[in-house]
């Protein structure tokens, strides 16, 4: 699966923007602010609804407009798929496949698969458990429609029953049978949410840890623990017992929205110990891991984005993780840097066909 052609309105700094692709390796170069990233981030908005950085879809207007247009023409199993995404200011965003409008945009993640590194995934490391729990669940919803839903329906219990203990606590009313309602709904969701993380994460570990061991030459040792209140057992029981608490403090102190995944370096947290460039190969690591098991569940080849990707790494790492874009394993693949000889000299030696964007003040040429 590739995409042909990208159409960009008023996206951002891009005003106006018709992108044709290669089916290799795309380089867009040029200087900090040019615009190289939102140009990856309209791929990104094609294939998850959304922004990569900004969830506040008016802010990805360019200033002074009152809509954007993000239009993606793909090729996927030998057919093609056109993807629309359009949004007027303070109105509901539209998004369509062949012209067919999405009731759900639920209903679309998955159809195009894509990765993206960027150096906004340091929040992976440096951010709380929320950041780490967006990545799991990110990467199984789009493969696992049934994940998402339960995933919905929970946030969905937890806030009603939130709600709950927040009515008990400022009327003082002991009636707990509404929360013995939102209890057996959280029970039922949290174990199969739980269940398919666990999964997931003892799957992705090994090859996690083959990229990590590839691109390192094999220096370090890294590990991935998941932490969950239900590792405890039944999530119904842990509400019982920490329901006076939760009715003092107002909010549900156990669950599965509690997850957390440790990510270790020599078995210590690898927030507080690693170098930048051990930081950066970690996520890469994972992410090129995340890649190989959307393929395998999912059978088609992701997209892959490769921001800023060689900023921290030293030649070593950098040719190392080149050899490894290099392979079979990876079809398209796009790639932003500020220098444009050296991302030209990296991109001949794949062997892939290849092609350059120059990008400045919003205005892509190639």
């Amino acid at each position: 699966m590739h995409i042909r052609h990208l159409n960009l309105i008023n996206f951002k700094n891009i005003q106006q923007a018709e992108i044709e692709f290669s089916p290799g390796i795309n380089c867009l170069v040029g200087e900090n602010g040019a615009g190289k990233t939102n140009v990856l981030d309209g791929l990104y908005y094609l294939s998850f609804c959304k922004s990569y950085f900004n969830s506040i879809d008016n802010q990805n207007i360019t200033h002074d407009q009152e809509f954007f247009v993000v239009q993606g023409q793909y090729e996927r199993q030998d057919e093609e798929e056109h993807i629309y995404c359009g949004l007027k200011k303070s109105q509901k965003k539209h998004f369509k496949r062949n012209k067919k409008e999405y009731t759900k945009l639920a209903d679309h993640i998955g159809l195009i698969p894509l990765v993206m590194i960027s150096p906004a995934d340091e929040q992976l490391i440096n951010e709380g458990s929320e950041q780490r729990r967006k990545y799991v669940d990110g990467v199984v919803s789009q493969y696992d429609k049934p994940f998402l839903d339960d995933l919905m329906r929970y946030n969905r219990s937890l806030m009603q029953r939130n709600a709950t203990l927040k009515q008990l606590k400022e009327s003082g009313s002991r009636d707990f049978s509404m929360l013995d309602l939102w209890d057996e709904q959280l029970e039922q969701l949290a174990q199969r949410i739980y269940q398919k993380r666990i999964d997931f994460i003892k799957e992705l570990v090994p090859v996690f840890q083959k990229y990590y061991a590839y691109i390192s030459d094999g220096k370090e040792e890294i590990a991935l623990n998941y932490k969950s209140h239900l590792h405890d057992g039944s999530l119904k029981e842990q509400l019982l017992e920490v329901r006076q608490k939760d009715t003092i403090v107002g909010y549900t102190t156990r669950g599965v929205h509690k997850d957390d995944l440790e990510l270790l370096l020599g078995g210590y947290s690898i927030k507080k110990i690693a170098s930048q460039g051990q930081k950066k190969t970690f996520l890469i690591a994972l992410k090129l891991a995340q890649y190989e098991f959307i393929q395998k569940h999912n059978g088609i080849k992701p997209i892959l984005l490769l921001d800023d990707i060689f900023d921290k790494l030293d030649d070593a790492r950098s040719n190392r993780l080149l050899q490894l874009v290099s392979e079979d394993v990876f079809n398209q693949i796009f790639i932003t840097d500020t220098n444009k000889p050296y991302l030209v000299d990296i991109v001949k030696r794949t062997g892939k066909d290849y092609k350059v964007f120059d990008v400045a003040g919003g205005q892509i040429v190639g």
